[in-house]
Formats: C-alpha cells, sequence, structure tokens
C-alpha cells in the first residue's frame, strides 16, 4: 500500500478560491482527492469549483464564512449528505488588511484596535472555528489530518504587520494545542499540523512587495536579501508539504508547524 497515496479522500479547503489556498485544491484534485471549496463569495467558490470539475476532478461548493458557525454547520451538514466523510481539513483563510498595516509615516502607537480585531479574528478564529465545527466529523474516520496555515510573520517579528503576526502567532498555538488534545483522545486518528509559508506573492501582499511594473519594492528586496535561496516561492512549492501531511505518510506527525521559506528562517543575516 502506499502511504502517500490519497485517492477518494475528502478535503475541505477554507480559502479554497485564494491564490495558495486554489493551488492546493489543485493539486489535491488531481491526486484524486474530492475536494470541497469554501469561502464565503459565491461567485468566487463557484468559479473554482468549476475549474477543478473541468480539469476532470471531483469538487463543491461550501459557500459560508469561517467566522460564522451557522454558517459553517450548515456547509458541514451539507458535505456530510454529499460525500459522508471528511478526511483532510485545511485552514487557508486568513490574510491582512491595509488598515492594520503600520504606514511608514505612522507610529505603532496609531494602530487602530478595530483593525488589529479584525485581522486577529480572520487569522486565528478563522482557523479555530472551522476546526471545531468539522472536528467531529473528521473525528469519525481514520488518519484524518488538520492543516492549519501560518507563517513568516509567527517566527520571528516582520516589520508593520503586527496584527498579521500575532495572528498567526495564535495559530502555532492552537495548532499544538489542538494536537495533544486530540491525540491524547484519538490517538494518532486526527493529526493538527501548521505549514508556515515564506514569502510568496498573493493578492494580500502584492502591493508590498512588487511595484506595479513588476520590479520590488524596498520591503520586497529585503526580504529577498534574507532569503538564502534568493527568490520568492511559488505557490505549487506549498503542495508537497501539503500532500505528506494529509497521507498516512506522516502518520506519527502531530503538533509541527514547519517552514516552507527557502531558508529565510534559518538565517542570520550574516
Amino acid at each position: 500500500m502506499n502511504s502517500f497515496d490519497l485517492q477518494d479522500k475528502v478535503a475541505v479547503i477554507t480559502g479554497g478560491a485564494g491564490v495558495l489556498g486554489g493551488t492546493m485544491a489543485d493539486s489535491l484534485a488531481k491526486a484524486g482527492v474530492k475536494v470541497a471549496i469554501l469561502g464565503r463569495t459565491a461567485r468566487k467558490v463557484n468559479d473554482k469549483v468549476n475549474e477543478l470539475r473541468e480539469a476532470g476532478g471531483q469538487a463543491m461548493a461550501l459557500v459560508a464564512n469561517v467566522l460564522d458557525q451557522q454558517e459553517l454547520e450548515a456547509a458541514c451538514r451539507q458535505l456530510e449528505a454529499e460525500w459522508g466523510a471528511l478526511h483532510i481539513l485545511i485552514n487557508a483563510a486568513g490574510g491582512n488588511v491595509p488598515e492594520a498595516t503600520i504606514g511608514p509615516d505612522m507610529h505603532p502607537f496609531d494602530l487602530p484596535i478595530e483593525a488589529f480585531d479584525r485581522v486577529n479574528s480572520l487569522n486565528l478564529q478563522g482557523t479555530v472555528l472551522p476546526t471545531l465545527v468539522f472536528g467531529p466529523l473528521m473525528a469519525k474516520t481514520q488518519n484524518a489530518s488538520i492543516i492549519n496555515i501560518s507563517s513568516m510573520a509567527s517566527f520571528q517579528a516582520i516589520t508593520r504587520v503586527v496584527a498579521y503576526s500575532t495572528g498567526k502567532a495564535g495559530i502555532d498555538a492552537f495548532t499544538r494545542w489542538m494536537a495533544v488534545e486530540l491525540a491524547r483522545r484519538h490517538g494518532n486518528q486526527i493529526r493538527v499540523n501548521a505549514v508556515a509559508p515564506g514569502f510568496f506573492i498573493a493578492d494580500q501582499n502584492r502591493r508590498l512587495l512588487l511595484q506595479e511594473d513588476g520590479s520590488l519594492t524596498q520591503r520586497g528586496k529585503t526580504i529577498i536579501d534574507n532569503t538564502p535561496m534568493g527568490r520568492f516561492g511559488e505557490a505549487e512549492e506549498l503542495c508537497g508539504i501539503i500532500h505528506w501531511l494529509s497521507s498516512e505518510a506522516s502518520s506519527f506527525v502531530t503538533g509541527a508547524v514547519i517552514p516552507v521559506d527557502g531558508g529565510f528562517s534559518a538565517f542570520s543575516g550574516v
């Protein structure tokens, strides 16, 4: 038996219509996984589902806000009614907002607390709540895997993005806590891990890292200078770790926060 085999597994990907989540969805669907795309914007979710189906994959649309428990519960009922099980939950919903980013002319004390709360809720609560709602369905199967999306911003201080950083740091703590609790109750039946991407170009950070002509901003140049591989990551480069954590090949791995960062977190800057 191939321990990496994912054929006919069922996955829910929150934020699965985004750049990173959507690439994970493409990769899992090609591996034979039934992929449910969960997001709050029906048009984006349905467009992604149609794209997966046109490529030969099995896909389902789950329109729900990751911060709305009733909508998530309805989505879970829909999933169970149609596909009967859930093996993989990828909590890829998250991000930042411009109002929570410390501008060049701002002092950190000027951070709007409303924006800070909004970003923390989206990242931390937007990971916790889907886990609590979909977790009981996963507990009915064997070898289930919850994969949270962390960030380099949780490993060390990344200037200007304090709200995003604290939200992602909360995800790391929640990942370890939930991994321990579920392992003590369910053994290796449900594993919980996180992937911490380095710097990948996505909608939320494009303007911070790239000029309109595609050249690097000063911030983008600083990041590249501190990434030993000397480049940004490609979304497809997250798929290998997602496949491994989704499969039985990682059956003794839980509570890990794994960087995929081109060496950024290992580099001292010297």
